[in-house]
């Protein structure tokens, strides 16, 4: 008695555990409509992007301890704001300077780079952007070939 209500208690089990379920059936048509209108109005928000006339600089020759400036100009070709959240440089002899507000899809702007270095020979520095684009980070090229003091 005991074997066949062990065996009629597997087979139940068993098929229970096999009933087949469409996952469709389980959605909630109210979770996506929300994800839809989320996803709509993230598209809808636009996103700034960053396009320089130039990614590097070379300064060619300049004296040991001489500080020499270069400008970076950008365009905001994106369809939202622009914000330069910040600007660092490998070293400190390499100091960037940017504009603090929000560029307007459209808008042009300049990043100013000053470069002073005690260090002779070839010189490359980066110039680290960190901003609200797709990217979320640009990367800006200095060199300079340093000769000694004289």
């Amino acid at each position: 008695m005991k074997k066949v209500f062990m065996l009629s208690c597997v087979v139940l089990l068993g098929m229970t555990a096999c009933k087949k379920t469409d996952a469709s059936s389980r959605i909630n048509e109210d979770n996506v409509a929300k994800i839809e209108q989320e996803a709509t109005a993230k598209v809808n928000q636009g996103t700034p992007a960053m396009e320089f006339v130039s990614l590097s600089h070379d300064f060619g020759t300049i004296g040991n301890n001489e500080a020499v400036e270069t400008e970076f100009e950008f365009t905001n070709t994106g369809n939202a704001d622009l914000v330069i959240i910040d600007a660092r440089a490998t070293c400190g002899c390499t100091v960037p300077e940017y504009q603090k507000t929000p560029i307007k899809p459209g808008e042009k702007s300049t990043l100013k780079v000053r470069f002073q270095t005690g260090a002779v020979g070839q010189q490359q520095k980066t110039v680290t952007l960190t901003t609200n684009t797709e990217k979320g980070e640009e990367f800006l090229t200095i060199k300079a070939n340093v000769s000694p003091a004289n």
